[in-house]
């Protein structure tokens, strides 16, 4: 298990977002060399709109070449480290089996995992893909969303340990579909409420409370 390459965002104006400054930091693409994550994230990232990205739980977004390389023969286009706005590009590792709360050792740098990507339609904008919100979320191909426990540089070729997972087996693959087309399942989610982060834990309650759970 590897890290492929370190990505940070290359900041647009011209896909469509409702952001008043029209601005968005989706494109990410490798850089050379170590790159620090910290708390507050990658080092040399942009996160335009911190209402709903970034912040302590969402530091880190991983996503697989394996996961990528099915949505380039899905979607018929090059899906490159970088393609889905990930930070970290990794091979090897289970981003969409990822447990709710396992840690990483990642380079110098130890990592949680603490929740789902869920897209929206800037990701649809991005990728030119009217419709992926919705297909992204059938695929049930999430990735990985990351709080930095040990700050540390990471660089392309670091291995990547998972070393410490809860025994509850609650995925972020799990979490996506609770929060999306599977409503249903939110009772399931409790089982990992504390290795939640603060938005993801926010809706699981509201959402025990709507059922009466």
């Amino acid at each position: 298990m590897t890290v492929v390459s370190v990505n940070v965002a290359v900041v647009r104006s011209d896909i469509e977002t409702r952001a008043p400054d029209g601005r968005t930091g989706i494109d990410k693409r490798p850089v050379d060399g170590p790159v620090l994550l910290t708390a507050d994230g990658v080092r040399g990232d942009t996160i335009c709109h911190t209402k709903h990205h970034g912040g302590p739980d969402q530091a880190v977004y991983a996503y697989a070449v394996e996961d990528l390389a099915f949505w380039t023969a899905e979607l018929g286009q090059e899906f490159t480290p970088g393609g889905v706005g990930e930070n970290l590009t990794v091979s090897g590792v289970d981003c969409t089996g990822a447990v709710l709360g396992e840690r990483w050792r990642v380079g110098e740098a130890v990592l949680q995992v603490r929740a789902t990507r869920t897209p929206c339609r800037v990701f649809a904008g991005f990728r030119g893909v009217p419709d992926l919100v919705k297909r992204f979320i059938a695929a049930g191909r999430p990735g990985a969303y990351l709080a930095v426990l040990r700050p540390g540089t990471v660089r392309a070729g670091d291995p990547v340990e998972v070393f410490d997972r809860p025994d509850h087996g609650v995925t972020v693959a799990d979490l996506l579909a609770a929060s999306t087309v599977a409503r249903e399942r939110a009772p399931e989610i409790a089982a990992a409420r504390e290795y939640l982060g603060v938005r993801a834990r926010a809706w699981l309650d509201r959402a025990l409370e709507l059922s009466g759970a």
